[in-house]
């Protein structure tokens, strides 16, 4: 059984790029994506946006373009870019560094933390298994969000596939991410749940339609001391103001469904332009 190298990092023009794992082993992987492999056939992962790719990145021509993807996963939405004609940069957590995790009072996290360390370690194997099967030349940084290494560049696109519901401070990694972007940004989130969050949802797109004030729901319950790993529910008018507010005024909004556990999930996408 092929083992995982150690995640050290090399210097490589001027940025700091994770080394390439060798994962050979379909056991070292946890997949976030559904994907199609050669040689392997499908991988099942939690969610499976084959065909629908371009929704999901607010039809948004990437060809010819250097795109740094924040929240890469398994990587199927950074390959596709590749097919698509653009140049890549995945930016993610390593088992390395700290998830946001719900800091509950007297609530005990630790089994939690060390599983979700787990995991993003065999995340991050998944993403190396499906990089090495497609042949794939995308470069990977891994770090939080918050402290966006200054030697990665300038990108003209950035991507942010449904992870700001995830971070304690969603603007502050707005803040620290597009500090590095030229020209677009796609933000793409969750746009309903089921039962009770959903009907919130739409009550909070009513009051902002009514009232023009742009709203944020906290999802951690005190009594419940759930969700451990969500914080906020957004909505496209709140994304939108994020985006202006730091130098991408023209915004656009569109709403699109992915395949999440075989249920059509009801997501939007903003897309911000400077």
């Amino acid at each position: 059984m092929a083992k995982s190298r150690p995640n050290r990092k090399v210097s490589m023009d001027n940025a700091i790029w994770a080394t390439p794992r060798n994962i050979t082993n379909l056991e070292e992987c946890d997949f976030y994506h559904t994907m199609d492999l050669p040689n392997h056939g499908v991988v099942t992962g939690a969610w499976d946006l084959r065909g629908r790719e371009a929704a999901y990145l607010g039809n948004v021509d990437v060809a010819g373009k250097r795109v740094l993807e924040v929240g890469t996963a398994s990587g199927h939405l950074c390959f596709a870019m590749e097919k698509m004609g653009a140049s890549v940069v995945g930016f993610d957590l390593s088992d390395e560094q700290q998830w946001d995790v719900v800091p509950y009072h007297r609530a005990e996290t630790k089994d939690y933390v060390v599983q979700r360390r787990n995991h993003i370690r065999r995340l991050n194997n998944s993403y190396w298994f499906a990089h090495r099967a497609l042949g794939s030349s995308a470069k990977v940084v891994y770090g939080t969000v918050y402290e966006i290494p200054d030697d990665i560049g300038q990108f003209d696109i950035c991507t942010f596939g449904s992870i700001l519901l995830h971070l304690r401070d969603p603007f502050l990694a707005l803040q620290r991410v597009l500090a590095h972007v030229q020209d677009t940004v796609i933000v793409t989130d969750t746009a309903s749940g089921v039962g009770v969050r959903s009907l919130a949802y739409r009550m909070m797109n009513l009051v902002e339609s009514v009232t023009g004030v742009r709203l944020l729901r906290f999802l951690p319950n005190a009594k419940a001391r759930s969700p451990l790993d969500a914080w906020w529910t957004l909505t496209p008018a709140l994304v939108s103001e994020f985006l202006q507010v730091l130098g991408f005024p023209n915004t656009t909004a569109t709403f699109h469904r992915q395949l999440h556990q075989n249920q059509e999930i009801l997501l939007f996408t903003v897309v911000g332009r400077r």
